[in-house]
């Protein structure tokens, strides 16, 4: 959980607060923060505050595949800001961004990028 920078601000949209993305979930904000050290949902600090961006949630539950995606990640040595840029960064040859596809249910795709970048 880090401060995150204007530039994925702008790209993620809505953002839910811990209590919001608990409810969401069905779980409590602690839960919430739990999620996030073990890599099942990302958060940001902004503006003092930790956040999740509402699109990692949909229909009670963290978006499929997105665990592993930020697994992926961050073994790739990319940051908590780093992942959330490239989640939401559009990819014309997704073609969307990564978060879309995750919703779009076409998480293998999203997954066989984010491994190839551990390749370089």
């Amino acid at each position: 959980m880090t401060q995150n920078d204007n530039g994925a601000d702008s790209l993620v949209g809505d953002w839910m607060t811990l209590n919001e993305a608990g409810t969401a979930l069905g779980i409590g904000p602690n839960r919430v923060k739990q999620y996030m050290r073990e890599r099942r949902l990302l958060g940001v600090r902004r503006r003092g505050e930790v956040m999740v961006p509402a699109a990692l949630i949909s229909g009670g539950d963290v978006l499929k595949g997105l665990p592993g995606t930020l697994t992926l990640l961050a073994d790739s040595g990319f940051s908590e800001e780093e992942a959330l840029e490239w989640l939401f960064t559009p990819d014309d040859t997704l073609p969307g961004s990564p978060v879309q596809a995750l919703a779009e249910n076409r998480g293998t795709e999203v997954r066989r990028r984010a491994q190839a970048l551990g390749s370089f």
